[in-house]
């Protein structure tokens, strides 16, 4: 699974998410498990989001703001619309209005959010889709 997300999300919870979801079994494509110095962001960022079958989008005010996280999410979206059911979308202190000004698309999918439940709630409930539990 991809993680796709704004850097200052990390700290608090991306990683603590990352690492959950390893626990659980689940394979993780994160930029701190994955990059190593001296490799091309945007070719292993284009291998990630080739070889996963599902990607999280950690939508937050940050992520909307970046380059790199729309970059991700076009990716996402283009093989989403090959008709498999990738997105796995994460609302991260933001609101529905916020989602649905930055993405109408991305407002009408069920999403998880991070003021409701918590991390080890959200990994359980991705775990489930990715593992087909």
């Amino acid at each position: 699974m991809f993680i796709s997300h704004a850097s200052e999300d990390k700290e608090d919870f991306v990683r603590p998410l990352a690492e959950t979801l390893q626990q659980l079994g689940v394979k993780v494509w994160y930029d701190e498990f994955t990059l190593k110095v001296g490799d091309s962001l945007r070719r292993k960022i284009d291998s990630g989001l080739r070889n996963s079958k599902y990607g999280t989008v950690v939508l937050s005010t940050d992520f909307i703001k970046k380059d790199w996280t729309n970059y991700e999410l076009d990716g996402l979206v283009a093989r989403e619309m090959n008709g498999h059911k990738m997105i796995l979308p994460i609302w991260h202190r933001i609101t529905k209005n916020d989602v649905l000004d930055y993405s109408p698309n991305l407002a009408d999918k069920v999403a998880l959010n991070t003021s409701v439940n918590s991390i080890e709630e959200i990994a359980h409930q991705l775990a489930d889709v990715i593992l087909n539990r």
